[in-house]
């Protein structure tokens, strides 16, 4: 595993039908969108995770955490858990649950200014909302008591 700080960190937006990918190093605290995973009620081909894992042999794990406005959990927060918890059982690697409320609004704010039509469906955001949950990981990962490690 790389020194803190170094790190390569690999980050999801869980959705019951698509699960938004990021990648991203701290050292540069930047991410980049990677193609989406497609699941079925929320769970994804799990070979084709494997093979991301593989491919970018990231040190930990960052899931997004859609709870309510006023903090309390939602259907998709403890859905979003179970998601974290099943990638850390597989792949022990550490996986931190970072609050997203309001990413996935912020990433079509983001997309509409590129030039985005409004389809959703067929032109999917959740890529742009994974890179918002991981850059807002490295922004506040310090003031986070030893992140939150499932498991």
């Amino acid at each position: 595993m790389a020194a803190e700080g170094q790190r390569l960190v690999l980050a999801f937006d869980f959705g019951a039908k698509r699960i938004g990918v990021a990648v991203g190093n701290e050292l540069l605290q930047s991410a980049r969108e990677l193609t989406p995973l497609t699941a079925r009620d929320g769970i994804p081909d799990w070979n084709v995770v494997t093979q991301l894992l593989a491919e970018w042999q990231p040190d930990l794990l960052v899931v997004g955490l859609p709870l309510h406005m006023d903090g309390s959990e939602s259907e998709m927060s403890v859905r979003a858990r179970k998601f974290g918890n099943r990638l850390h059982g597989r792949y022990r690697k550490p996986c931190y649950m970072v609050d997203e409320r309001g990413s996935t609004r912020e990433a079509k704010q983001i997309a509409h200014q590129a030039g985005h039509k409004g389809d959703y469906r067929a032109d999917s955001v959740d890529g742009i909302a994974a890179v918002l949950i991981l850059e807002g990981w490295f922004a506040h990962r310090e003031g986070l008591p030893g992140g939150r490690t499932t498991g």
